[in-house]
């Protein structure tokens, strides 16, 4: 069995999507806890640069995002499926949607005054603006809802998913896919996070039931790991070749008039956008890889999905 490592932390919902599929799919796996907030040196000594959370960690394959996590998940363990073939195509749409715009929306609404105090309610007050600090840095290039405006939207949204769910079990049917588990993420903030909040979503009490349905899967078997013996993971291992890796596809799909060994940086379009350097050697039709070598972690492969980040030649000096 492959040997998963997320880097993850409590309260994050993205990581949150990410353990619930791993308890949807019944993987065992080694949990590191990471820091919420930036200096991240272990976090940044594995990815270079990438500081968003979670991310996924197979030796010394790093891979980026929740939405290409669960593409590594659904070749790791096939079933039960994220993507049945008839959703393939609207389970990814939909997931899409649901972690930027429902998101957004649904984060603007749980960190608004009330919702912001009740986190940092037990915590001393220069943690609470050593987080702001850290979140306005990271989404600095970002048009963010007023509270108002998130309310309005989050609860035509919560609507929607009511409509879904009073027809079956899950969005799309009997069983959930990949879009249950992108849209759940940010209700679990709503709801375990800030609950002075959660009386949003008392209006939809079938999207109630379905959240508790999914919570059920649980998180799948973890082990507590260390974020140093991850990095020594990693330095004692071999990244798996590039068109060998836990992704499927390995076809070069050239986009950018940027040939592969070419030295290039990623970032994320907007949230979260510190670049990751490397040499580029892999460019498929859903995914980038770089290789990169970190004096503590030795020489990773570093993946990244195609949407939502941006493929650039390195600057020279």
């Amino acid at each position: 069995m492959t040997n998963l490592i997320l880097h993850h932390y409590p309260t994050s919902p993205f990581s949150e999507k990410v353990r619930l599929i791993l308890g949807f799919k019944q993987l065992a796996w080694k949990s590191v806890l990471i820091p919420s907030i930036m200096p991240k040196p272990d976090v940044v000594a594995l990815t270079g640069g990438y500081r968003k959370t979670p991310f996924l960690q197979v030796g010394a394959d790093i891979y980026c995002d929740s939405a290409l996590i669960g593409d590594v998940l659904e070749q790791v363990q096939p079933e039960p499926t994220l993507y049945p073939p008839h959703l393939r195509g609207v389970s990814r749409v939909f997931a899409q949607w649901a972690d930027s715009t429902l998101f957004w929306a649904a984060m603007a609404y749980n960190l608004q005054p009330k919702g912001a105090a009740q986190m940092f309610a037990n915590a001393p007050p220069e943690a609470a603006r050593a987080f702001g600090e850290d979140r306005k840095a990271m989404s600095a290039t970002m048009l963010r809802l007023r509270p108002g405006d998130a309310t309005s939207a989050y609860r035509s949204y919560l609507r929607r998913i009511a409509h879904m769910v009073e027809e079956h079990d899950f969005l799309f049917g009997l069983e959930p896919c990949l879009a249950d588990f992108a849209a759940y993420h940010p209700l679990w903030f709503t709801r375990t996070r800030v609950p002075v909040l959660a009386g949003i979503l008392d209006v939809t009490p079938a999207v109630g039931e379905w959240m508790d349905r999914l919570a059920a899967l649980g998180h799948g078997r973890a082990d507590k790991f260390s974020a140093s013996d991850a990095i020594t993971v990693a330095q004692a291992a071999e990244p798996l070749p590039a068109g060998a890796n836990l992704l499927i596809d390995s076809g070069f799909q050239d986009d950018h008039g940027i040939p592969l060994g070419s030295a290039v940086s990623i970032a994320a379009e907007s949230f979260g956008a510190e670049a990751t350097t490397g040499e580029l050697i892999a460019a498929t039709r859903m995914h980038y890889t770089l290789r990169r070598t970190d004096p503590r972690a030795g020489t990773v492969h570093v993946h990244f999905p195609r949407i939502g980040y941006v493929l650039k030649k390195a600057e020279t000096p």
